[in-house]
């Protein structure tokens, strides 16, 4: 069953000043067909700037789109149901250290959510409180304690707490162990893939490294310059890759798995205030042609089910 759906979601931020920049406005996010089902994780790859974080936000509804529809559960979300979608649909932010009020208790901050969506008695309230942070592994005497108080994992694992506290069906992890020792990652990931499983959650997670998505995820994500150019099933990811991004991104990354000849690419990001035309990636990609500038790449479907945006697909095994 689809739980969250996006059909053709774009954000367009217009920015001051438009005659020192020579356009009037960024693309963040273009054109975004996303889905995610009951029960699945699916991971968001890139590089900086691709459009991750904005698509997440859009997804949570900190973002509203330009053009284009979010639906939940089969409804189109709107002003009218916010209160609904912010019950269902939690967030992990990127740094625990600012996503956190500083000032406030632990017991405070997790307790937070149902004080503003008044679920509960008092009492109740506290006990739900307790058993979140039994639930994420933080000992009950760092209740009173401020996130100034914590170390990095800890403060993480009390954002989660609180992203949990509505009992919400989907959770959005926005690059959530990127501002964590890489000693203390793996806990975290490990602690997210544990309530995914104990609570049914479904799940997107944003993040710029791949393998750690690979390991996360049921289905995979790429994004480049705020569009979307590859889905795929993360089993079939990287053998199967056929955008050359895509590729482009694991041989990057090492892996003991899957060994490959690190692709570089040439030449900067272009600017989203004034993108390529045709395909997006064409200005960086090996395997451009003149066709390639021409228009966007229709969505193709691989044998293998998944689909990609490039009529120069990448067919080798990695």
């Amino acid at each position: 069953m689809t739980l969250l759906q996006l059909d053709g979601v774009s954000v367009v931020h217009r920015i001051r000043g438009a005659q020192l920049f020579g356009r009037a406005e960024v693309h963040a996010l273009t054109g975004a067909d996303f889905t995610v089902d009951t029960g699945e994780t699916v991971g968001v790859v890139g590089e900086s700037g691709c459009g991750k974080s904005t698509l997440a936000k859009v997804i949570v509804g900190l973002q509203p789109p330009t053009a284009g529809t979010v639906r939940f559960r089969g409804e189109p979300l709107s002003p009218a149901t916010e209160r609904d979608r912010a019950r269902s649909i939690g967030m992990i932010f990127q740094d625990p250290s600012t996503a956190l009020n500083r000032r406030l208790p632990v017991a405070m901050i997790v307790r937070d959510p149902l004080d503003v969506h008044r679920i509960g008695t008092p009492a109740e309230r506290a006990d739900r409180v307790r058993e979140l942070m039994a639930l994420v592994g933080l000992p009950r005497s760092v209740a009173e304690a401020v996130p100034g108080q914590l170390s990095g994992g800890q403060r993480q694992r009390v954002a989660v707490a609180r992203a949990l506290a509505l009992r919400p069906a989907l959770l959005v992890a926005d690059e959530p162990t990127s501002a964590l020792d890489v000693s203390v990652r793996a806990q975290i990931l490990n602690l997210l893939l544990d309530l995914r499983e104990r609570l049914g959650l479904s799940m997107v997670f944003v993040s710029h490294d791949i393998q750690t998505v690979r390991k996360m995820s049921d289905r995979i994500v790429t994004m480049y310059l705020g569009r979307i150019v590859e889905e795929a099933p993360a089993a079939r990811i990287p053998a199967d890759a056929h955008h050359p991004y895509t590729r482009a991104l694991f041989s990057a990354t090492p892996s003991l798995l899957h060994a490959t000849t690190p692709i570089v690419l040439d030449g900067p990001v272009p600017s989203a205030t004034a993108p390529p035309s045709g395909c997006h990636f064409r200005t960086r990609c090996w395997k451009a042609t003149d066709e390639c500038a021409r228009e966007l790449p229709p969505p193709a479907v691989a044998a293998t089910g998944h689909t990609y945006r490039c009529i120069h697909p990448e067919m080798r095994s990695a």
